[in-house]
């Protein structure tokens, strides 16, 4: 990697913009009430919103690759910044859900994915001595841009209505990522091979990665990750109240500590990765996320168990969302990054729908952390054992070896089996 530190830092400060803007989309709760204050809607109807703007994030990273190659990563940025906020002022004109569908959940989800994925990825390149710490940096602004919002945009449904507030928010978040976008500069990665644990490691295309079990095994893990946080976050409040017996007011504040913690954990798990190994880190986490749910699940709670729980899995759910660019970069290459973390990355939309999914499949809280506690066990086993493919190729190599020197060793005449 060919790179020059004085200008890669101001590649850091643009990508950090930049996510801020882009993670400002999980905000969208503050303005569920106000929608179905304003037009009459159903509250459940307005609050699919935001599964449509997941689901369409996480879509839309199966393209940003190929977009990037076609149009440069500085000018994909820009058009997914000028598109995200265009979706979002003209969102300040809808009467109704269909439309708010499209500009608010297909349009913005699109844009968002396209550029948050392409600029994670950007910058993981720029550092490859630290892909942990500066995934953690990225991912982190990204937590950080939804936790400054939640104050700005509450503030502005308040002082100009929730229809005004869409279009400040849409105008804010343009200039915040076009003006991000012209500090970002293109890595380029030299095709030159990396030595990983004394295995060289090479660049894999997207139909080689499929072609490799480790990259279900990935997907697995990744599915279980985001699916126990992101069904978290959704149903916190509700847990406090309902297991809990918190009045609604205490259980409130568990949304705020989820994004703390969340937040907390991009960081702090990120930069750990680098100095213990990724797979530990998340080994870690998905272990401590099945615990946390069982003890949701089988103990009596109070208000300490339960906001350490919550705490845990927030916490658990930032650290792995951010080690897993970095995973997907030590097993399969820089040179392909937004491509295939693009595929794996598929396992955070399934997992923004399976948890609510499974609630209503299986009736309730409960037996949803019991499936999520399960998944979690499989795979930190997988964690644990999982190799890259070039170390899984070298142990098979080597085995061979041992085994061709051990017939060639055998005394004439010997009989095998």
């Amino acid at each position: 990697m060919k790179t020059n530190s004085g200008n890669r830092w101001l590649v850091v400060l643009g990508t950090i913009i930049v996510q801020m803007g882009l993670g400002t989309i999980y905000t969208w709760s503050l303005f569920n009430q106000p929608l179905v204050d304003r037009f009459g809607w159903n509250l459940s109807s307005v609050a699919i919103t935001f599964s449509i703007t997941s689901f369409a994030l996480a879509f839309a990273t199966l393209f940003a690759g190929k977009l990037q190659d076609k149009w440069g990563l500085r000018r994909l940025i820009l058009c997914a910044g000028v598109v995200l906020g265009a979706g979002l002022m003209l969102s300040s004109q809808v009467t109704s859900l269909s439309l708010l569908y499209i500009l608010a959940g297909i349009v913005v989800g699109f844009a968002d994915g396209t550029a948050y994925i392409t600029s994670l990825s950007n910058l993981i390149k720029w550092f490859p001595e630290k892909k942990g710490l500066i995934s953690g940096i990225s991912v982190g602004a990204y937590g950080t841009g939804s936790l400054i919002f939640k104050y700005i945009n509450g503030s502005l449904i308040q002082s100009v209505g929730v229809s005004q507030a869409f279009l400040y928010w849409g105008m804010i978040v343009l200039i915040m990522i076009v003006g991000g976008s012209f500090l970002v500069r293109e890595a380029v990665v030299v095709n030159k091979p990396s030595v990983q644990n004394g295995v060289v490691q090479r660049d894999y295309t997207v139909k080689e990665m499929l072609r490799t079990k480790q990259a279900y095994l990935l997907f697995v893990m990744f599915f279980t990750a985001c699916m126990s946080g992101l069904y978290l976050i959704g149903v916190v409040k509700d847990i406090g109240v309902r297991m809990a017996g918190l009045d609604v007011a205490t259980a409130a504040n568990a949304v705020a500590m989820v994004a703390i913690f969340n937040t907390a954990g991009r960081i702090i798990l990120g930069a750990l990765s680098d100095k213990v190994g990724r797979l530990k880190v998340v080994a870690g986490a998905l272990l401590t996320t099945a615990v946390a749910v069982t003890v949701l699940s089988l103990v009596p709670l109070n208000y300490g168990l339960f906001f350490a729980c919550v705490a845990g899995i927030a916490f658990c759910f930032g650290g792995n969302i951010t080690v897993f660019p970095a995973i997907v970069a030590d097993f399969f290459g820089l040179k392909n990054q937004s491509k295939n973390y693009g595929i794996v990355y598929q396992g955070f939309g399934l997992g923004a729908l399976a948890g609510s999914f499974i609630a209503a499949l299986l009736g309730g809280f409960i037996p949803t952390f019991t499936t999520i506690a399960v998944l979690c066990v499989v795979s930190f086993l997988i964690a644990l054992t999982i190799r890259t493919p070039e170390q899984g190729k070298g142990k098979l190599r080597s085995e061979r070896k041992k085994n061709t020197n051990s017939v060639r060793s055998m005394k004439p005449g010997t009989k095998l089996g």
